[in-house]
């Protein structure tokens, strides 16, 4: 890889539909089974230029307080190089828009689709697809749903995933993504704290499977199933995200649950003028930056 033009892309989130605590590994991580959504907003943006020779990676990525070698953008290159042997030389900056702390996998994604990118510069070199796989998930959990970017259930740490339809053509969905970080790690200490739940009788397949479909690849978690196990364990130190959840039902959701460990809550509603109207209301009832996106799946 050599020569190649400047390229700008687009990093998608994520939000859990479902997310359930399965177990603790002996290594201190936990197992988990979770319904994987993507939603188009709200999206980081990737500017990608080429730079001079012996450059190595040049990072720009304002709002983000890590040194570069930290970030998951230079996590990806590096993995890349060294799974691949081509390290090129690229200026990269990032337009976060995607909120930290949101639950929402923003640098999982940013990670991805760099590694994407850079793989498909790569011509010869290029990994293939069970090494890429392999490099996502040293990144963490959340990379390798990101190269997949389609509905997916996931077990392990979030790594097995099953690729799924998950029809949600009937509702809107209303993304609150409000001015709190939940940090993910202080997140489970919480869970591991509480002990939370115990084993739950069949799996997540079998749960969100509609009768009769059970070959077909395709869920229906509405109304069946949409919850997370993390809000029992974060809701007591953050009372404001369970008020957001409990607000947004009473202005007519006809569900909504916490995505990942926090902060942000996504809604779905029956009506797209009573989703806008909600994501007005709570936007004005806000004081404190509450970012709301109405999405059509």
């Amino acid at each position: 890889m050599t020569s190649f033009a400047p390229a700008v892309l687009f990093a998608p989130c994520k939000v859990n539909l479902v997310l359930r605590i399965t177990g603790l590994r002996p290594d201190g991580r936990h197992d988990l089974e979770t319904l994987f959504y993507p939603l188009p907003d709200p999206h980081d943006v990737i500017r990608v230029q080429p730079a001079p020779a012996g450059a190595g990676l040049r990072l720009s990525c304002p709002g983000v307080d890590c040194p570069p070698e930290r970030n998951l953008l230079w996590r990806a290159w590096d993995a890349f190089a060294a799974a691949s042997g081509l390290r090129p030389d690229l200026d990269v900056q990032v337009e976060k828009r995607i909120p930290s702390g949101a639950g929402l996998g923003g640098g999982s994604s940013d990670a991805a689709a760099l590694l994407a990118w850079l793989n498909a510069q790569a011509g010869e070199a290029a990994l293939p697809p069970g090494r890429l796989a392999e490099a996502a998930l040293s990144l963490g959990a959340d990379v390798p749903f990101f190269l997949l970017c389609r509905p997916a259930l996931a077990r392990g740490v979030g790594e097995l995933l099953t690729p799924v339809d998950v029809d949600l053509s009937a509702f809107s969905l209303l993304l609150l993504c409000p001015d709190a970080h939940v940090d993910t790690a202080w997140a489970y200490r919480a869970w591991d704290e509480r002990c939370q739940g115990g084993p739950r009788p069949g799996s997540l397949l079998g749960v969100l499977t509609a009768p009769g479909e059970a070959d077909t690849g395709s869920l229906c978690p509405w109304p069946l199933c949409l919850e997370n196990d993390f809000e029992s364990a974060v809701f007591p130190s953050f009372p404001g995200l369970r008020r957001l959840k409990e607000q947004v039902m009473r202005l007519g959701a006809a569900g909504a649950v916490m995505s990942g460990s926090g902060a942000s809550i996504v809604a779905a509603f029956r009506d797209l003028n009573e989703a806008e109207h909600a994501a007005a209301v709570l936007r004005n009832d806000d004081a404190g930056g509450l970012r709301a996106f109405v999405l059509r799946p």
